[in-house]
């Protein structure tokens, strides 16, 4: 067998892993969906008896646990597609910010914010509340200050969830159907299926294993985005890395490599952040964490995470946080989301307040 050949085989594997995990999902969260309601719930008792309901609740339970590492495997495959190269799109790191006059633009922004959305995110275009959020902040930032908005942190190409290789084609359709289908229960099950993608891809993030490549992916997505806003290391500009949620795990996994990459120390800003202590930091100059006092999720971070703890003294969190390079701000009554989470109206502005208190910090080298 030839390589090409070899290759070709692989992918076709590869998209066929997808595609049965893929329907594995659909069905299993849409037959949980159809017990959980309380009017469908009598027409399937009424249909099945109790001992057949209970054979079909098995067999969901029983493929949920087969989907999770199937999953898994589906993910990392992906990743190492792309390490091998069959995968373009990317530009290698010679490539980035080589143009022929290294001259910055004039005037030069003193700072580019990059915002790394949490698990929700499935569009390039954030969602209302977020483009409020980054609207909103827009409006308030100096005018020498850039935001890089819509990179979305849980593909492995520049493009959007329904864009992507391999599951394409089952996005798109999903996508389609939920803006389309009248009942409720498909709006909720493309978030769950969404969401459960973009666990899975913050999992591996935090994975010492196979987190690299997942940060080097992203890594080049940032730089390639950098480099179209006119990003260049002569120029001076500070890098900032805002992450939201699960995306204040990938603005901790990707900011070694970004430094290198970008040939700059980088800032980090988290808030409601659900991040591991093991990423290395030594070129992250300042850490702002911005969390709420009623955020179970960003507190569940504490303890799933050993590398945060206080009984791991020499962890880099820890090390970071002996060299006063952690600032911690909390907010009073904010939740991770919804009607009291950092998008809603109530504490918008004072998560935009937070983020505008350390920038001066950050832009002084503090």
């Amino acid at each position: 067998m030839t390589i090409r050949s070899a290759v070709r085989e692989q992918v076709r594997l590869e998209r066929f892993t997808i595609r049965l995990a893929l329907l594995l999902v659909c069905g299993c969260t849409l037959l949980v969906a159809l017990v959980l309601s309380q009017r469908l719930r009598g027409v399937l008792l009424a249909a099945l008896s109790p001992e057949d309901l209970r054979l079909v609740l098995l067999w969901a339970v029983a493929a949920l646990l087969l989907l999770i590492p199937i999953t898994g495997v589906v993910s990392l495959v992906s990743q190492f597609a792309f390490w091998e190269g069959w995968l373009a799109g990317l530009p290698d790191v010679e490539d980035l910010f080589s143009h022929p006059c290294d001259a910055p633009p004039d005037p030069s922004p003193r700072a580019y914010i990059v915002y790394l959305d949490g698990i929700h995110q499935s569009e390039r275009d954030h969602p209302p509340r977020v483009s409020a959020f980054l609207a909103e902040l827009e409006r308030c930032l100096p005018p020498d200050v850039k935001v890089l908005r819509g990179l979305d942190s849980y593909t492995v190409m520049p493009v959007a969830l329904a864009e992507d290789s391999g599951g394409s084609w089952f996005w798109r359709r999903l996508f389609a159907l939920q803006e389309q289908h009248p009942d409720g229960l498909i709006p909720l099950l493309a978030a769950v299926l969404v969401q459960a993608n973009n666990v899975i891809k913050v999992g591996i993030s935090s994975d010492r294993r196979y987190g690299p490549i997942r940060h080097y992916e992203l890594a080049l997505k940032i730089g390639l985005r950098l480099d179209d806003l006119g990003y260049r290391p002569a120029a001076g500009s500070q890098l900032v890395l805002l992450g939201y949620s699960g995306g204040g795990e990938m603005a901790f996994g990707v900011a070694d490599y970004l430094s290198s990459i970008s040939r700059t120390p980088l800032h980090i800003i988290s808030f409601c952040g659900v991040f591991s202590g093991d990423h290395p930091l030594e070129r992250v100059q300042t850490i702002s964490t911005i969390v709420g006092d009623r955020d179970p999720v960003a507190a569940f971070g504490n303890i799933a995470y050993p590398g945060r703890s206080p009984l791991v003294p020499f962890s880099r969190w820890r090390r970071a946080l002996a060299d006063g390079r952690v600032r911690r701000l909390s907010i009073a009554g904010m939740n991770h989301n919804g009607r009291h989470g950092p998008f809603s109206d109530r504490y918008r502005p004072q998560v935009i307040n937070a983020v505008l208190e350390v920038l001066p910090l950050i832009r002084a080298g503090v």
